[in-house]
Formats: C-alpha cells, structure tokens, sequence
C-alpha cells in the first residue's frame, strides 16, 4: 500500500492507496495538481493526465464516503463524500486514513496529491 497526501490549502489529508494495479498506476502519476469540481453534492472529481491501468480490476464498485476512486469510462478520478450504489466501470484506488472535511464545500477545489513521506 502506499501512503499519500491530498493538500487542500493548510490541511493534509492522510489516505492510502490500495495494493493494485491500477493504485500502483495512480501513485506513479503522484504529485499531482488538480482541481476538483462538485458532482451531484456525492462526489468530487477530476480529469487526469492519462488512462490509468484497470486490468484486473471488478467490472463496478459500491463506493463508501471517503473512497478514492476512478471512473474507468471518462478517466476521471472521483472521490466520494457520500455512500453510493454500486456502479460499473468505477475503480477503487484506495481511501482516505481519517476526515476529509477540507474537502466537503461546495465548488471548485485546488489539491495537490503527493506521495507520504
């Protein structure tokens, strides 16, 4: 597993990515500069650089709040501030270690994703 930070402004949120393909695939883009926009008040989201690897990955995912995932289809990272039903083509990638309020206002956020050290 590999340990990661999501920077919003001051705060660090701590999360840990799972020990896969496609967790692997996402680390090896870290650090990364996004902003993520609101989807449905249940998610927020960005595009990223690149497909990510999903072999071997489950054809959907019922995500939980908290969880880092991708959505295979468009390529987008989403993380869930909301539980949601199962959903195909979503990927788990892992999840955050503790709160994430930083991250649950409305609008667009600037993050910056980096490898824990």
């Amino acid at each position: 597993m590999t340990r990661i930070n999501v920077i919003v402004g001051d705060k660090v949120l701590p999360a840990t990515l799972d020990d896969t393909t496609v967790g692997h695939d996402f680390a090896a883009l870290l650090p990364l500069d996004l902003t993520l926009s609101d989807y449905h008040g249940i998610e927020k989201i960005a595009d990223l650089p690149r497909k990510l690897d999903t072999t071997d990955a489950p054809a959907s995912y019922k995500p939980e709040t908290g969880d880092i995932t991708l959505y295979a289809p468009w390529g987008n990272l989403a993380i869930f501030l909301k539980p949601f039903p199962s959903s195909r083509g979503l990927v788990r990638l892992g999840a955050f270690d503790g709160p994430m309020d930083a991250l649950a206002r409305k609008g667009d956020i600037p993050v910056r994703i980096e490898r824990a050290e």
